[in-house]
């Protein structure tokens, strides 16, 4: 039997396409107006003051930690070290007396002292066992005595290439670590209960609630004790034949072999698991002062810190050669120049345009953007950044560069194609959150807003080409759509904001999902 879903219409990123949607064996069968759909025998199903569009895909989420987070411990809203000490405390000791402590998602810029947290704080709040806590953006760890003494760092170890160990006048470190010096933390970690796989699917499950149908799942961080790339891998691979969403995996491998083990996709996986490429670093981020410019931060005596190694190239080509995509990570205007470098070489040797993303494209001049667009890449783009960094991305940049923040407008009109994501567990997970953002902009170059239609097609038919996906909402396409209360074609940045999914369906099966579940902690 067919299923026809009606409702006040049927948007996509380039308008309304009628008000119905017929789904048959999973796949849309027809698009358009109702009476001209709807047949004898049809399962009708009507959302008065609904709207159909396609489901929306985040090309660009850390998976397992955020499903991690929505058991753990969050710190963003944290307001002192005073209050980060207590949160952190309280956490300790609700865990099994031993398991190292891990909290994510604190952020300096909202502390009243407007530091890091030094080792003797976490020292404070957790003396007798390792503890560690990641910076919002996951680029700045901080671990306690004990964590840095269980991992053999002291006023000895050397700053591994790509990251630096913070330290005190006299050499010792004072717990922070930056970009790849976090993974000397990791091992230590490693110890801790590994993620249940029901709270795996349960966190797909939330995210389907959000009207997501499709993830980019960054698989495997060596930095982050969540993202171990084995334990990553494999526990998608178990979990495959009851994903409720689907998942494209992209391995943060650091060589070649480590890739191959990771790109394979288990034979029950069916249409919902499946690997498409490698992700690699070129820098960090604007909060933690390590993404890579070309003139120093306005607030601090440093261009961050660059990442980018032949050794990434390596294994970029190494996807290329078995199917797969290159995602390079660049926030910063000289990241995005060098990959920019790296993706050239990469087509001159044959590579496809698509298979190229860039994720974040963060601080891009006008000639970058030209430059950017001439490649034929892909722009994986976070637009909630914006709403995280209005406090202090002026401060970081200087009036010089703001216009160069972010430029979603510019690109568009260069030709570049954009995929909408969230990096959660940097961001919210939550789709329309970003739409709205894209086009309020909260005051930074407001000049580079989207209008609400351009918003729904960076987060739908963006996503799902940066995903490999057929575009969405065509016959013959997987039927994966969301049902909302809003009308992307007038409505406000806060009605966006503000909007309520209404139903989900991947593959024409609509999602039973419980929306009294969290599908956030801050």
């Amino acid at each position: 039997m067919r299923t026809v879903l009606v409702a006040d219409a049927v948007l996509t990123g380039r308008g309304a396409v009628g008000n119905a949607v017929a789904i048959e064996n999973g796949q849309v069968a027809a698009v358009g107006e109702s009476q001209e759909i709807v047949r004898d025998g049809d399962h009708v199903v009507v959302y008065d003051g609904g709207f159909i569009t396609p489901g929306f895909r985040d090309a660009h989420i850390h998976a397992i930690p955020y499903a991690a987070l929505l058991t753990g411990c969050s710190l963003k809203s944290a307001d002192s070290i005073t209050d980060l000490i207590n949160r952190l405390a309280t956490f300790a000791r609700s865990q099994p007396s031993g398991t190292p402590i891990v909290a994510s998602r604190f952020d300096d810029e909202c502390l009243i002292e407007q530091r890091l947290p030094t080792r003797a704080d976490l020292d404070t709040a957790v003396p007798d066992r390792p503890a560690v806590i990641y910076r919002y953006c996951g680029h700045i760890a901080v671990a306690n005595s004990r964590a840095l003494a269980d991992s053999g760092i002291d006023a000895a170890t050397p700053d591994p290439d790509g990251g630096i160990i913070d330290r005190s006048e006299s050499g010792e470190p004072t717990g922070g670590l930056r970009e790849t010096a976090a993974g000397l933390i990791a091992t230590s970690l490693a110890r801790g209960a590994p993620l249940p796989a029901a709270d795996l699917i349960d966190g797909r499950t939330r995210l389907g609630g959000l009207g997501i149908t499709s993830i980019g799942a960054m698989i495997g961080y060596g930095e982050s004790p969540y993202e171990q790339l084995a334990a990553e891998s494999e526990l998608f691979r178990d979990v495959a034949g009851d994903l409720p969403i689907r998942v494209h995996g992209l391995s943060i491998a650091s060589t070649p072999a480590e890739l191959s083990a990771s790109a394979r996709t288990p034979t029950d996986a069916g249409d919902r698991l499946r690997w498409i490429g490698v992700k690699r670093f070129s820098d960090g981020s604007l909060g933690g002062h390590t993404a890579a410019m070309c003139s120093p931060f306005s607030d601090a005596d440093t261009t961050g810190t660059f990442r980018l190694t032949g050794d990434d190239i390596a294994v970029s080509r190494h996807s290329l050669k078995l199917g797969g995509m290159v995602a390079i990570h660049a926030i910063g205007d000289r990241a995005i120049s060098e990959v920019l470098s790296v993706f050239r070489e990469l087509l001159s040797e044959g590579a496809v345009p698509s298979d190229l993303r860039m994720e974040h494209v963060s601080i891009a001049s006008p000639q970058l953007v030209a430059d950017f667009a001439h490649t034929g890449a892909v722009a994986v783009v976070q637009p909630a950044f914006l709403s995280s960094e209005e406090g202090w991305l002026g401060k970081r940049l200087g009036p010089e560069r703001m216009p160069w923040a972010y430029p979603f407008r510019s690109m568009l009109r260069a030709g570049i194609a954009l995929a909408g994501s969230s990096d959660s567990i940097v961001e919210p997970p939550h789709p329309l959150w970003g739409m709205a953002a894209s086009m309020d902009r909260h005051g930074i170059a407001p000049e580079e807003a989207l209008t609400g239609l351009e918003a729904l097609g960076v987060f739908t038919s963006g996503g799902a080409a940066a995903l490999r996906e057929r575009e969405p909402l065509t016959v013959g396409s997987a039927a994966d759509l969301a049902v909302v209360d809003c009308d992307f074609r007038t409505a406000t940045p806060g009605q966006v904001h503000d909007a309520h999914v209404l139903d989900t369906y991947v593959g024409g099966h609509r999602l039973h999902v419980d929306r009294s579940q969290p599908t956030w902690m801050d």
